[in-house]
Parts: structure tokens; C-alpha cells; sequence
């Protein structure tokens, strides 16, 4: 079934964020979205212009009309507009059982204030009537009422907010600045890249989760956090488990940026409409490889047919091309294989073992994938693989 996600947020005129993003993440996550607008803004890339409050009774009877006619699977709570909405909408939540996202919008990325004072202290009746509240290190810092300056005071002041309301708090770690690691991904040099984007979970009763990744040098991060949000709902109201959604969705939003268009002269929007086959369903028919025996003259055969060469490894007969639909090709010298994307390999996994179907690994590999591996009964490989953003973002991706 299509999840059904009711979006609680306000407008941005600019497109970058708000109900705007939202409706552009679920839509490419394969939901649908339904819409409860709080606020209107004038904003662009720059900043904030004005802010129209929307009066609360508008603001409830969107939320009940969506609720009444066709349902609701999961809500995805962004900039909330007044504390009177949001003790309106955290007691009609009450009589809902269904997953809530609350992303605690305070700040937009061009620093304009979003949320007076009463309105942030209203957030905790949102915070009680959430399943995962996702505020970045500022937020994170407003919500508990003291600055953060390290990753030791970010835990513990997300481990307390979820101890106080109840909820897992996903505390995002982009504001704070990145320390030099050995755990970081090793690019083909051997050159570490150190410069790392860390985010926690804390799901009660202190139970951690934790994710790093290497920054992505680019101005356009407006509407992360929205995005962020909304891409866990989709994986929440699809009955996946917390930390499959969240770590799919960061796999959604790091795509997004790297995609982005580079509108505007400020704080861009990121790029929802080319994340097509990557956070796809299990079993996404997204990469094959076939063999050459001329490794020049083939990459640039398929480079002249108009795909997009994205991994170039001469040395070792290796070539990874990407289409406009988002599916890789590559080539190599030795044998064709087909392979599927899996959102969760393991579990894929079981179901083929299962039903009989035997593979091999899976394995970590250098290049990045985990992968397991098996022969049709015509002889043909077949590979199963997760990879996320590495299948077309590998750190020595083609410029």
C-alpha cells in the first residue's frame, strides 16, 4: 500500500524547504503526501522575507480532513507556526496511533528566526506526542537548555531529552565541527578524508545508533532538516524498523545535496528530483556489468553513446557508467553479472535462502558495497548488493 503521510509545516515560497521539500521527499520515496500548512513565507535563498501565521482552527481542519477521508500511515511535523498550534495539534495526535516525526524547526539555514520563545516552549507536548524527534545541535542546544561543544555533551543531551519526553531523538551533527578519524572512508590514494558529518540516535532505554559519513562540500543545504524528516516518515509508515528509516533517509538527503542544482546566490535547494533507483524497494534491477576485451575502445563507445563515465580505472579494466534514469552500467574484463540493490541485504537474504536460493557472502568489499553472490541454473552471476550512495557516489566518482 502507498504510505500516506500528513505533513504539519509551513511554506517556502523559494521551494527549498518546508511543505515544499516534504511533498518533493515523500513523492520520491513512493508516498503520498497530504498537507496541513501552518505558516506562509516569502523566502529565497537569502532568507526570509515575511512570515504569515496561518490561524490554528484553518490548521486543524486540514489536518482532520486529510485524517477523516483518506487516512494516515505516519505524520511529519516541521515549522509549527504559533504555540497555540502546537498544543492544538499535539492534542489531536493524542488520538492517533500512528508513527510522528517532530523536526524541531527553530532557525532556517539563513539564520531567520522561525519559532518565538512561547512557541519553542509549547514543543514539548509535540516532543511527548512524538516517536522521533530530530533536531539538529542548535535545536538540540535550545530543547535542553545549555550549548553543546562536543560530541560527548551532544549524546548526553540527546539521551536526556529522550529520557524526559519518551522519544527517540536523532541529534544531527553537521553544526558541530569534524575531527580527524581513521575510520573515515580511504580514497584510492590511500589519502584519508577526515572531514566527517556524524549524527546519533537514542532510542529509550539508551540504546545508541550512530552514523558517520564525509561532508559534501556544497552551499545547497537548504531544507535538510525537512527532508531529513520526511524521508523517515515514508520508512516509518511503511513498517520499517527506526534505524533502517533513518539510515535510509540520510542516504536520501546525502543524495539530494549532491544532486542539487545550484540555484540562487544563498543557501540552495537540494536536488529531491534526481534521486530516483537509489532508496528504491529491495530487489531495484539498478546495475549491471558486462565484459570487454577492448577496455578503451568500449569505454568510449558507451561515453560517445551518451552515458555519463562516473568510475575510470584503466589500470584494472574497469569502467562504471551512469544513465539519465539513475541505473549504472560498468564494465570489466571478465564475466557479464546482473545485480540488485537491497535496502536491507540481510534480510533479502533470508527470503532467497528461504525459498531455497543459496548465495554466498555477503562481504564487505573495497570498493565500498556489501555484496553476496550466486549463479543462476543457466550459469549466469547474480549479485546482491547494498551500497547506498556509493554505487554513484564513490569518493573517487569521476569530476
Amino acid at each position: 500500500m502507498t504510505p500516506r503521510i500528513l505533513i504539519i509545516a509551513g511554506s517556502d515560497s523559494g521551494g527549498g524547504a518546508g511543505i515544499q521539500a516534504d511533498i518533493k521527499t515523500v513523492t520520491m520515496m513512493g508516498g503520498h503526501a497530504m498537507t496541513a500548512i501552518t505558516a506562509v513565507t516569502a523566502q529565497n535563498t537569502l532568507g526570509v522575507d515575511a512570515v504569515h501565521s496561518i490561524p490554528t482552527d484553518i490548521v486543524m481542519a486540514q489536518i482532520d480532513a486529510c485524517v477523516r477521508d483518506i487516512g494516515v500511515d505516519a505524520v511529519k511535523i516541521g515549522m509549527i507556526g504559533s504555540a497555540e498550534t502546537a498544543n492544538a495539534v499535539a492534542e489531536y495526535l493524542g488520538g492517533l496511533s500512528v508513527p510522528v516525526v517532530f523536526d524541531p524547526v527553530m532557525v532556517a539555514s539563513s539564520g531567520a528566526v522561525l519559532a518565538d520563545r512561547t512557541t519553542v516552549a509549547a514543543f514539548e507536548k509535540l516532543m511527548r506526542a512524538a516517536t522521533i524527534v530530530t533536531p539538529n545541535i542548535p535545536e538540540l542546544a535550545a530543547l535542553i537548555g545549555r550549548d553543546l561543544d562536543s560530541e560527548v555533551e551532544v549524546r548526553i543531551a540527546a539521551e536526556d531529552l529522550a529520557t524526559d519526553f519518551g522519544c527517540a531523538v536523532l541529534a544531527k551533527g553537521g553544526h558541530l565541527p569534524s575531527e580527524a578519524t581513521e575510520q573515515s572512508m580511504l580514497m584510492p590514494s590511500g589519502e584519508i578524508t577526515t572531514d566527517l558529518l556524524n549524527d546519533w540516535l537514542i532510542i529509550p532505554p539508551a540504546k545508541w545508533h550512530g552514523w558517520s559519513g564525509p561532508r559534501i562540500d556544497t552551499t545547497s543545504t537548504h531544507g535538510t532538516g525537512c527532508t531529513l524528516a520526511s524521508a523517515i516518515a515514508v520508512g516509518l509508515a511503511e513498517g520499517r524498523p527506526l534505524t533502517d528509516a533513518v539510515a535510509r533517509a540520510r542516504t536520501f538527503v546525502r543524495l539530494a545535496l549532491r544532486e542539487a542544482p545550484g540555484f540562487g546566490a544563498g543557501h540552495g535547494p537540494m536536488g529531491h528530483q534526481n534521486v530516483r533507483l537509489d532508496v528504491g524497494g529491495d530487489l531495484c534491477l539498478n546495475q549491471f556489468i558486462i565484459p570487454h576485451s577492448d577496455f578503451e575502445a568500449t569505454r568510449d563507445f558507451y561515453r560517445r553513446l551518451g552515458l555519463t563515465l562516473i568510475v575510470d580505472s584503466p589500470v584494472k579494466g574497469y569502467a562504471r557508467f551512469e544513465t539519465a534514469g539513475g541505473a549504472t552500467l560498468s564494465i570489466q574484463p571478465d564475466e557479464a553479472d546482473v545485480e540488485f540493490e537491497c535496502a536491507d541485504l540481510d534480510a533479502q537474504l533470508a527470503k532467497a535462502r528461504a525459498a531455497g536460493i543459496e548465495f554466498e557472502g555477503p562481504e564487505d568489499q573495497p570498493w565500498l558495497w556489501r555484496e553476496a553472490w550466486t549463479r543462476d541454473p543457466s550459469g549466469n552471476k547474480v549479485v546482491l548488493f547494498q551500497a547506498g550512495e556509493n554505487r554513484r557516489y564513490p569518493p573517487w566518482r569521476v569530476t
